[in-house]
């Protein structure tokens, strides 16, 4: 047997040597930002199962909502249809993962949400007249979960257009922009929420007091 002058047989120390070379290269490669695209692509993803949690946590909401401002405003029956109206049009929309890679149908869920959030709006116009509506407990709590939620549905968009905003950086700036067209061609820029109107970043105000 041919043996090293350390006395280790010669295949052992090739098998060393192929190791650690190995190890240095991968080393090397995870240093060059290899893994940032489909990371940043996870976070991406992540943080878009975000912001469909909190706006079905609205939608949820409301039919509570409505039953209880019905009962002291039955007569404000366009403001409350509206509302009605608004929350099945987002409910209908057939909504998954793939929508952050289709810029047309993420355009029309974001123009649903708005929809809902103008209607939900005029609703609170409407609250301000019924003194007795506003001192309701049952819809106190329902105020307060709202508030809560309005607040969750901004930082969820926040995160996520910060997410977008960073994967995208990444497939257009070196070194990222070489590993996208080498690995991960097939992973797209995509779009994100854009302000439909003034301040449109802001929770909406829905302190009913």
């Amino acid at each position: 047997m041919n043996v090293a002058l350390t006395g280790k047989p010669i295949f052992t120390q090739r098998r060393f040597w192929q190791t650690l070379l190995l190890s240095l290269a991968a080393f090397g490669l995870s240093g060059c930002g290899i893994n940032n695209i489909p990371t940043f692509d996870e976070n991406v993803k992540a943080t878009w199962a975000q912001v469909q949690n909190q706006y079905q946590r609205r939608a949820d909401l409301i039919p509570n909502l409505v039953k209880t401002v019905k009962a002291y405003a039955s007569h404000e029956r366009e403001t409350l249809e509206a509302v009605t109206e608004a929350r099945a049009k987002v409910n209908s929309m057939q909504v998954d993962s793939g929508i952050i890679n289709d810029p047309a149908k993420l355009k029309q869920f974001e123009a649903a949400q708005s929809q809902l959030s103008s209607a939900l709006s005029r609703l609170m116009v409407v609250v301000e007249r019924y003194p007795d509506l506003k001192a309701n407990q049952n819809f106190l709590a329902l105020q307060s979960q709202l508030e809560g939620t309005e607040n969750r549905i901004s930082v969820a968009r926040r995160d996520y257009i910060a997410a977008v905003e960073r994967y995208n950086r990444e497939i257009r700036t070196f070194p990222g922009r070489i590993w996208h067209s080498v690995l991960y061609s097939d992973m797209p820029l995509r779009d994100t929420f854009k302000a439909t109107s003034e301040d449109a970043e802001k929770a909406p105000e829905v302190d009913f007091q």
